[in-house]
């Protein structure tokens, strides 16, 4: 609990991990995001600092704990010239959570090393509420000393953890999550979407979809909302999208083709195309229900 802690990146996980880690009597002494209105109410309500600079992030803290959009955010905040986070950073341990390439993540690291600094992976597989609560799941990876210096707290902010390897190798994981759940996701909203056009009990249809091979985890977590079309944000199309798009580089660069994935990722990109991208990943049902987006 003594390892100062900051956060850059800090939306709607982002903050509540913050949240979090202060409750369980962290030190949270600096919060960055590029919405610095967020950024300021957020230092505010935990009573810590919003630096303009990254380099400021660095010196106030041990720990940097990230949550940025993609790759070309996580570029921009290590790798800029002029402020970055890697200025003074010897010493520091950099957390990065964000579902991003595996090759950022391995040059991240390799960067993190020529500053005297430790990356480290923490992926995340949960939601906005496990992200609160401290119930996330997380898959880690880097260098194991790393991960044991920061046990503790990675433990305050996970319900479960796996440390899976060396740099890269939980964003492969987190890929291969991230790719069977929207798969799974668009193949529940066909079901459902052709049942519903030959005048079935969408009800019945779920009951009998979960006693049978067609049962799945997005089963009970997005049906009920594809049927009511409540596609409240818990992860959004957009991200799916750019999460499926990962794996289905990371398949080109083993030499593999995933039809499965190509198609769903098709699905998710014509989503946020038709302006349907801040909808939770359940609105792939407004594809291919009769009636409703073309």
């Amino acid at each position: 609990m003594s390892q100062r802690v900051a956060f850059v990146g800090v939306g709607r996980m982002g903050a509540n991990m913050a949240r979090r880690l202060k409750d369980c009597g962290f030190e949270i002494t600096a919060v960055h995001d590029v919405n610095r209105e967020a950024a300021a109410s957020l230092a505010a309500e935990l009573g810590c600092a919003a630096p303009e600079k990254l380099a400021d992030v660095t010196a106030a803290a041990d720990v940097i704990i990230t949550v940025v959009t993609n790759d070309a955010a996580m570029r921009s905040i290590f790798l800029a010239p002029g402020d970055n986070l890697f200025t003074g950073a010897q010493g520091r341990i950099f957390i990065n959570c964000a579902t991003l390439s595996p090759a950022i993540h391995r040059e991240i690291y390799e960067a993190a090393e020529k500053a005297g600094a430790h990356s480290l992976e923490a992926c995340m597989a949960s939601s906005i509420s496990h992200a609160r609560e401290g119930k996330l799941y997380l898959m880690l990876a880097g260098d194991e000393a790393t991960y044991q210096q920061v046990l503790p707290m990675i433990e305050q902010m996970s319900v479960n953890r796996r440390f899976i390897g060396g740099p890269g190798r939980a964003a492969e994981v987190k890929a291969l999550v991230n790719m069977v759940m929207n798969i799974n996701t668009a193949g529940l909203a066909e079901g459902l979407g052709l049942a519903a056009a030959l005048g079935h009990d969408l009800n019945m249809i779920r009951e009998v979809f979960s006693q049978t091979g067609a049962n799945s985890r997005v089963l009970e977590t997005d049906a009920g909302d594809m049927c009511a079309r409540e596609h409240d944000c818990w992860f959004s199309a957009e991200h799916a999208a750019k999460d499926s798009g990962i794996a289905g580089q990371i398949a080109r660069e083993a030499g593999l083709n995933l039809p499965l994935n190509a198609a769903t990722t098709a699905q998710y990109e014509k989503m946020v195309s038709l302006g349907l991208g801040e909808l939770d990943k359940s609105g792939i049902a407004e594809l291919t229900f009769k009636g409703r987006h073309a």
